[in-house]
């Protein structure tokens, strides 16, 4: 970007929002940096202008960064968010919101300098909504951010406060509640067929009858094609056929 990022920090804890407005004014990419302690006080000055982006905090008094990102959102040229945070619980909801990246407290100079590269480099691109745009689900792992479609995901298993979320070529793990993506992705075809996992009824190729007892075979990367057998609970059963049926009409 010709002359460099103007960016917004807004942080309500102040170690916080000095360190970063010093590690961002470090880089070369980034012409200026201003602070607000209070996501009011960030609107403020995103409704003057002069804003590239922005670096916002998500637990914050009054306002929280998730409500803040829902009003630019219905601006006519919505800046790119990263969410800085430490707490991963948002990170669906963040990017649901169309956020550039998340980022993990305490941060480092290298994580950071790669948010900035993301919004350099393809803010603008990735913020586009289109009806058919799939969710990027993120996934921390050693201090890097992978992106996961929704569309990829098989089935989904509790494993306490957390979530495994099951494709085709692995599995990851993201802090999540299974009841929290019960809810947020029942629209996408996710339905609960046992206490804890949830199934994409789009990659559900079988279901199997057997005394009673129903089971379902989900797509795997295994080399033979068999796929993943899941068993449905008897309490789930109508539900999930009544489903794989309407998944077929028009």
């Amino acid at each position: 970007m010709t002359g460099g990022l103007r960016v917004l920090v807004v942080d309500d804890e102040r170690p916080s929002l000095d360190e970063l407005e010093w590690l961002l004014s470090r880089d070369e990419r980034v012409a200026s940096v201003r602070t607000c302690d209070s996501a009011t006080d960030g609107l403020r000055v995103l409704r003057e202008g002069d804003v590239d982006c922005v670096f916002l905090d998500i637990q914050m008094p009054g306002l929280t960064g998730l409500e803040l990102a829902e009003v630019l959102g219905r601006f006519k040229e919505p800046p790119p968010i990263v969410f800085v945070t430490a707490h991963e619980a948002h990170a669906v909801e963040a990017f649901d919101l169309r956020a550039v990246d998340y980022v993990l407290k305490p941060v480092r100079a290298e994580r950071l300098a790669e948010a900035v590269r993301r919004v350099v480099e393809g803010g603008a691109a990735e913020r586009v909504v289109t009806p058919t745009a799939d969710v990027q689900i993120p996934v921390e792992r050693g201090g890097v951010t992978r992106f996961v479609p929704r569309s990829t995901v098989t089935h989904v298993e509790a494993q306490g406060d957390y979530a495994r979320l099951h494709t085709p070529t692995g599995s990851h793990l993201v802090r999540v509640p299974l009841s929290t993506l019960e809810d947020e992705w029942a629209d996408a075809g996710f339905v609960r067929i046992h206490r804890s996992v949830l199934v994409a009824t789009a990659h559900v190729t079988q279901v199997r009858m057997d005394a009673g007892r129903c089971t379902v075979v989900v797509a795997s990367g295994s080399s033979d094609g068999s796929g993943v057998e899941l068993v449905v609970s008897r309490r789930n059963t109508r539900e999930l056929r009544e489903r794989l049926l309407r998944r077929g009409e028009p």
